[in-house]
């Protein structure tokens, strides 16, 4: 039998867990010298990068999953978006910073969250996602996430190939002493595929394309916000902020905004979800 349901329990267990690590791991950072063996230009951006999780990301998580968790399609494709935050956020920590006392936190936070998004996904309802955007346009939401894709692939494909011609490293990697930069991998190898895979589907209404959308815009508000509040903690200690990344991260940011407000709205407060013999027993209990 086939039935309507929110949040099974373990991704509820799983997202609470997640939070829950990330706000010790967010705390943790602004509090202590935990980032003591991390070299000096590493620290306002982990600092900036804490400040947004534990102000924004962490209650976002909470709100959203408290709505999905009864039946608000909204709050369930906030709820995805936020998840994707948080495995970007603790999946970069984990192989960023230098080995210190979070380094499980960092992992488990990873894990939770991965689990939880792909689980919350596996349990979409496709057809009832874009029944519920209805005949609106969509031009708007392919527009934008290709736009983001460009905007933050040139910035990145820019570092990386003068530094490729020169025959030198990334200004981000000679500075951190590390091998590579893990946002590149992340950007170019995952998140910006999949912003085009995303406006690509939308644009032709298949029901992936609306499940996608939902996600991405809601990870490219938090990406923008993420990258502008490392900007002000390195502003505040003294450290030059290139220009260029400041305007490209601050219009992603504000139109990400606005499109994820559009979306979700769009959306209605229906329930999000369906799921026939998924394993995870009663959901509702």
């Amino acid at each position: 039998m086939t039935s309507s349901v929110t949040v099974p329990r373990p991704l509820r267990v799983s997202s609470v867990a997640a939070l829950a690590l990330a706000a010790v791991a967010s705390g943790a950072g602004l509090l202590t010298d935990v980032y003591r063996r991390d070299p000096a230009v590493l620290l306002p951006q982990s600092l900036g990068q804490d400040l947004l999780t534990l102000v924004v990301a962490v209650p976002a998580v909470a709100v959203s999953l408290w709505y999905a968790a009864r039946g608000s399609r909204r709050g369930y494709v906030a709820w995805l978006g936020t998840l994707g935050y948080l495995a970007y956020t603790y999946a970069t920590y984990a192989t960023i910073a230098r080995f210190n006392e979070l380094f499980l936190v960092y992992v488990a936070a990873f894990g939770l969250s991965l689990f939880s998004l792909v689980g919350g996904v596996a349990h979409l309802d496709l057809a009832g996602l874009k029944r519920a955007f209805g005949r609106r346009p969509v031009w708007p939401y392919v527009a934008l996430q290709v736009a983001v894709a460009v905007l933050v692939g040139a910035v990145w494909l820019a570092e990386i190939l003068a530094a490729t011609r020169s025959g030198t490293v990334p200004a981000s990697v000679a500075d951190t002493g590390l091998p590579t930069n893990v946002v590149h991998v992340l950007d170019l190898g995952v998140v910006l595929p999949g912003f085009v895979v995303a406006a690509y589907l939308l644009a032709r209404r298949h029901p992936w394309g609306y499940a996608l959308t939902g996600v991405l815009l809601v990870k490219a508000a938090t990406l923008g916000l993420a990258v502008l509040s490392m900007a002000l903690v390195q502003s505040l200690a003294g450290e030059a902020v290139p220009l260029p990344m400041l305007v490209v991260f601050g219009l992603v940011s504000a139109l990400a905004l606005l499109a994820t407000a559009g979306f979700l709205r769009a959306l209605g407060p229906g329930r999000p979800a369906r799921t026939e013999g998924v394993g995870y027993g009663d959901p509702t209990r």
